[in-house]
């Protein structure tokens, strides 16, 4: 580690004067050589870092966003290419360059952030050593040798001796101790920002090996942080405790307010995006117009939780438009009960209902049914027997038409070849 460290060491100069300009306002607040100024200005210099970072965090959510979507793609040529590694590569490569994705943009935050990272090691490190860095002079060293965090000094280790613990005049109990309940934290909330990006920001519609890969990460990374963090200071465990936090809390607002299409988390964005709508009957600023404007955009392209929103603002009465746009439907009339629960009352008219077709029996049924009931309602049945029997009866050879089943009208020829 202390090799690596180096690589960095130049840039441990503008490190080590963030913190010594921090250092100077806390410590006018809480005493020079207090751990609370010293241990402040490493989190103040991860709040900075973190800022600074902010662009790189987008471009990361865009880059692992259009990662998965292009999982389906990655498959098919990983099938279709799985005897051809070169061509395989040289397809990746191809769809990539089409897509404009490049597959280390979602490493970018790490990446840029580790050079600070090791920078901050060596500082620590010298201060440990007691030697000078950077724009920390001699007594800047013996503040911070004096600095302790909950009675563990600021450049101690879990690994460190007891005589080397004496040195920073602090006990080998109480260091192990923070240190060892900071390496929990810095694992767990490693663990929960991963095990939340797994369960409420993918896609559930599309299983790949993409998903599975970061289901292991989601337990490797803990277990490495677990490892190295015995070998790291009381101060470097604070800048990296502090930066996971922030990476959760930030990966919580993205969830939130912008989650990936066809996740849990969208679900529950779109559920509460209905509610917001069907209440107000319209969209209240620009990014909610924004997402309804980008859902009637994708037309039978929508996926699940999509068509549900579409339909349950139908349901209320409402009509999303192209603008991203709400208005009155004219086919529903929406009402609210008395817990606000939006219902709908139809006015548009009713479909005919069209009579369901009969069998050739049924017909004849419902014929004989007709004739009995004409014959008993009408008046001819009070007419004397004898006109009755005046009337004409059908030839013997002959048979009704109601009887036989025949259509009226001309029948069909039968063709020559069956005479």
């Amino acid at each position: 580690m202390d090799t690596i460290a180096s690589l960095f060491s130049f840039i441990t100069t503008p490190v080590s004067w963030v913190i010594v300009q921090f250092h100077s306002l806390y410590g006018a607040i809480f005493g020079p050589d207090t751990g609370w100024a010293w241990g402040l200005s490493i989190v103040s210099l991860v709040i900075v870092i973190r800022i600074c970072l902010i662009p790189l965090f987008v471009k990361q959510i865009k880059a692992t966003r259009a990662m998965q979507t292009l999982q389906p793609e990655m498959k098919k040529i990983q099938e279709r290419y799985k005897n051809d590694r070169q061509r395989q590569s040289e397809e990746m490569m191809k769809l990539y360059k089409e897509t404009g994705t490049n597959p280390l943009s979602s490493c970018l935050p790490i990446l840029a952030q580790s050079p600070f990272f090791f920078a901050l090691y060596h500082v620590l490190n010298s201060i440990a050593n007691g030697d000078t860095v950077g724009v920390i002079n001699q007594s800047l060293l013996e503040s911070a040798q004096k600095a302790h965090i909950f009675g563990a000094p600021l450049a101690a280790k879990f690994t460190d001796s007891a005589s080397d613990v004496a040195a920073l005049d602090a006990s080998l109990t109480s260091v192990r101790i923070v240190t060892a309940v900071m390496i929990v934290l810095m694992s767990l909330s490693q663990f929960y920002t991963q095990r939340q990006l797994m369960t409420k920001n993918v896609d559930t519609s599309v299983k790949t090996p993409f998903m599975q890969q970061q289901k292991m990460l989601m337990y490797v990374f803990p277990v490495i942080f677990a490892v190295f963090g015995i070998n790291f200071p009381v101060g470097v465990l604070v800048y990296w405790l502090t930066t996971n936090v922030w990476t959760m809390g930030q990966q919580m607002y993205v969830i939130h307010n912008n989650p990936t299409p066809g996740s849990k988390a969208q679900a529950a964005y779109l559920e509460r995006l209905y509610k917001h709508i069907s209440h107000h009957g319209k969209t209240r600023n620009r990014r909610e117009k924004a997402i309804v404007k980008a859902i009637v955009t994708k037309g039978r392209d929508r996926n699940d939780h999509e068509r549900k929103f579409i339909n349950g603002l139908g349901k209320a009465g409402l009509a999303a438009q192209a603008d991203g746009s709400v208005i009155k439907s004219e086919g529903a009339v929406a009402t609210l009960t008395e817990d606000g629960t939006p219902t709908t009352t139809s006015t548009a008219p009713a479909k005919r209902q069209q009579p369901k077709r009969q069998t050739k029996s049924q017909r004849q049924s419902g014929a004989a049914k007709d004739s009995s009931h004409e014959t008993s309602d009408t008046p001819e049945d009070s007419a004397p027997a004898a006109q009755k029997k005046a009337e004409p009866k059908p030839a013997s050879g002959t048979r009704s038409k109601a009887q036989s089943g025949q259509r009226k009208g001309p029948q069909r020829p039968k063709s020559p070849s069956k005479k």
